[in-house]
């Protein structure tokens, strides 16, 4: 690398090698240009009104890239579905989501790429529900420029791996609600389960197609679960009666469909009284009481998994127990938080 002084008006497209200051008396006295600005068309009256006739540039030798190329096409390697880029600003790339949906990164190809001397990317934590127009990652190098053969590295990394980041959609499904408890189909109490179910749900898109109300009966329960699955329903979940009192029977009753259980219990808090099994394809899900209350619980780890399209497995749950100790915050920030990461 070396630098050279050359006219302005053959500098378009070089890259600045030093800070340019602007000073207006009494009004401006600061930065006008940063070191490392790659210089356009429209820079060349700028810099002339600034005094500057001739100018130090940055002459890359071949082999090298400026920062603003690198952080670009590390981010157009790692980007897949469902996330756009913005332009460079001081060296840095920001990705973003351009819908809602679950994030995913793959975390072993991350590792590699940020192992490579001189490469940053950073990405939010995988497996969390995004909204459109969320920043989900950020990439630049180091220094100013680079050899461009690291940046190879990583696209070798990104076509191998490919997509490291990506969003993807959640997919609308038909839900069944089964609500178990003598209290509530008695009318003893008013169920308060049902609104909080709907609200999540709608929350990512899907619609509850209806709720059946049993007592604490096995025959009775089997009987709406099958029902519901004959109507349609592409996922079924199952509120109250998880736990290992005698007389909560929901467990039970979801072996007794015919369910294949994938996990009774998830090393999360709150959440550990979940259960996790399929009918055929379809997903039947037991609800803990700590979802009607708590506003993160394992429901908020599991369901987007599904939605997205994925079949979650016991490894899945087992890994969740690093990280799965909620701290129960006066103001909820989840996702913004470690529960579950």
């Amino acid at each position: 690398m070396m630098m050279k002084e050359i006219p302005v008006q053959e500098a378009v497209g070089r890259v600045l090698f030093h800070d340019i200051t602007r000073i207006v008396p009494g009004e401006f006295h600061g930065r006008a240009f940063k070191k490392g600005h790659v210089i356009a068309e429209d820079d060349v009256p700028k810099l002339l009104n600034l005094g500057k006739d001739n100018i130090y540039v940055l002459d890359l030798e071949e082999g090298f890239v400026h920062e603003n190329e690198a952080a670009l096409r590390i981010a157009r390697a790692a980007i897949g579905n469902g996330i756009q880029m913005a332009e460079p600003v001081e060296g840095k790339v920001t990705m973003t989501a351009v819908r809602k949906g679950l994030l995913k990164v793959n975390v072993a190809a991350l590792n590699r790429i940020n192992a490579i001397d001189e490469v940053v990317l950073a990405t939010l934590h995988t497996d969390q529900q995004v909204t459109s127009r969320k920043q989900v990652a950020g990439t630049r190098i180091i220094p100013l420029f680079t050899e461009e053969e690291k940046v190879c590295q990583v696209e070798a990394i990104c076509r191998e791996c490919f997509p490291v980041i990506e969003i993807r959609s959640f997919r609308a499904l038909k839900v069944g609600l089964v609500t178990t408890g003598n209290e509530v189909y008695h009318g003893r109490i008013e169920d308060k389960f049902g609104p909080v179910v709907r609200e999540k749900f709608a929350q990512l898109g899907c619609e509850v197609m209806r709720q059946v109300l049993v007592s604490d009966n096995v025959p009775m329960t089997v009987k709406a679960i099958h029902d519901l699955i004959d109507e349609g329903a592409e996922m079924v979940v199952t509120t109250g009666g998880m736990s290992v009192d005698p007389d909560d029977r929901t467990p039970a009753s979801i072996r007794a469909a015919g369910g294949q259980v994938v996990t009774y219990g998830s090393p999360t808090f709150p959440g550990a009284m979940f259960m996790l099994a399929y009918i055929g394809k379809v997903p039947v899900i037991g609800l803990p009481g700590c979802a009607m209350y708590h506003k993160a619980t394992v429901f908020d780890l599991i369901v987007p998994r599904i939605l997205a399209g994925e079949t979650v497995t016991r490894a899945d749950i087992a890994g969740m127990g690093h990280g799965g100790f909620c701290l129960s915050c006066t103001e909820c920030r989840y996702p913004n938080c470690g529960f579950g990461k």
